[in-house]
């Protein structure tokens, strides 16, 4: 499978993040979704949330849900919604507010993680997002003083900062060879990944990642820590919003 595909379907969504409104052909229909050629839909995977938009197909249209990964990538239709049929014409269309609020959330823990690792050598271990607000855990074995005020401060200045964001693709061999490619302390990468998406805050964070990103860190918006928390021994989560 490469990198730009799921299954049958070219995953446009990788290669322009800013696309909303495409053309396709439905492949396949059954209870699990519906399979198209081509599409921007980002159908959910590493904490980041799947989108939801609309097929507009024969005068009517069928409400996007959610997705279902297996060999294809099948788009979830509303309940309540008609579906398409194999060989139709359709314009697909990503809700924009969430998918950029999703972008600009994902872009901001990249941002996060790269200031903690940093400024404090700790690894992610896991996180979640929702537009606009999000947690990531850290193998932190302490809190030094002023944490929070430090992240907020070194988070602010990597927005202003303007940073570029940019998106590459390497054969996995080369991929490895970047410091510090793996940001969580479990690589979760499969062993039979070929192609490895790779996302640079430059300058900043590199990381291997499969999600949506805006194009700088300026456009992330102010990010504010809003909590600091105790996961176990060893272990910290931090809570951040996206503001602006």
């Amino acid at each position: 499978m490469g990198a730009d595909r799921h299954g049958r379907t070219a995953r446009l969504d990788l290669a322009d993040a800013t696309l909303r409104e495409w053309d396709a052909v439905v492949l396949d229909v059954d209870p699990d979704g519906i399979v198209l050629d081509r599409s921007a839909f980002y159908p959910g995977g590493g904490g980041q949330p799947p989108d939801y938009g609309v097929l507009l197909w024969g005068g009517v249209q069928t409400r996007i849900v959610g997705a279902r990964r297996g060999e294809d990538l099948r788009l979830v239709p509303h309940e309540d919604d008609p579906v398409p049929v194999p060989g139709a014409t359709v314009r697909g269309a990503v809700e924009d507010a969430r998918r950029t609020a999703l972008m600009r959330t994902h872009s901001g823990l990249h941002l996060l993680s790269g200031v903690v690792f940093r400024d404090f050598g700790a690894l992610v271990t896991g996180g979640s997002m929702q537009p606009m607000e999000a947690r990531m855990d850290f193998n932190l074995p302490e809190v030094p003083p002023g944490f929070k005020e430090a992240v907020a401060e070194a988070c602010a200045a990597e927005v202003a900062a303007d940073r570029a964001i940019e998106v590459s693709v390497l054969p996995r061999e080369q991929a490895f060879e970047i410091p510090d490619i793996i940001r969580t302390a479990t690589n979760l990468l499969p062993p039979d990944l070929e192609l490895v998406r790779i996302v640079d805050i430059v300058g900043l964070d590199t990381q291997a990642d499969g999600g949506t990103h805006v194009a700088s860190t300026r456009q992330i918006g102010a990010v504010e820590v809003v909590k600091v928390e105790s996961k176990g021994r060893g272990f910290r989560r931090l809570r951040i919003r996206i503001r602006g």
